[in-house]
């Protein structure tokens, strides 16, 4: 250490600390996230009434997970859900 530098703890001060987004920002992305899980669940044969009712209840990829085992879809969701 030569004089004059900052020690270890004196450049953790000066650090931006993180800031959390704003509700506004983060509102958008929370409607695509519930669109792409809507889109999914579409894609794995569940009707888009339900779909949309569920999409963010369950995990999808539990749902995949059942319906590449042959189980039907909505029956996947009430099995999970």
């Amino acid at each position: 250490m030569t004089i004059g530098s900052p020690t270890a703890e004196e450049e953790n001060t000066k650090r931006p600390a993180a800031v959390a987004p704003r509700q506004e920002d983060s509102e958008p992305e929370a409607g695509s996230v519930h669109a792409w899980r809507v889109a999914q669940l579409i894609r794995l044969g569940l009707a888009r009434q339900v779909a949309e009712a569920v999409a963010d209840k369950v995990d999808w990829h539990d749902v995949a997970k059942l319906v590449r085992h042959g189980c039907p879809a909505a029956l996947a969701v009430t099995i999970i859900h």
